[in-house]
């Protein structure tokens, strides 16, 4: 599966909008701070067509195992940052085809 990278989000932005780099990855960079600044708010970030992230409580656990070195731990609760897809990206993907392994 292919990896497209923070760089290369930038420098397809710049090639589509001729927008001088600097100012592109300016606004990008901007954009990544203030949907991280919100989701700390505890706010949702809904991108219409695209999708929402929100941040989502995930239960603590009293038996939790690290998998690296084997030591057993107790996790508290704690919020991730979750994404659901919107219609149109869903609709957009439906249709990719599937990798055999």
């Amino acid at each position: 599966m292919l990896k497209v990278t923070k760089y290369d989000l930038i420098e397809s932005v710049y090639q589509n909008t001729k927008c001088e780099k600097r100012v592109v990855q300016e606004v990008f960079e901007s954009l990544l701070d203030q949907i991280k600044e919100s989701l700390k708010s505890g706010a949702t970030i809904e991108l219409r067509g695209f999708g929402t992230f929100e941040p989502r409580l995930r239960k603590g656990r009293k038996k939790a195992r690290n998998p690296k070195t084997g030591d057993h731990l107790s996790v508290p609760p704690h919020y991730i940052a979750a994404f659901r897809s919107g219609q149109e990206l869903k609709n957009a993907l439906w249709n990719l085809p599937v990798e055999e392994e």
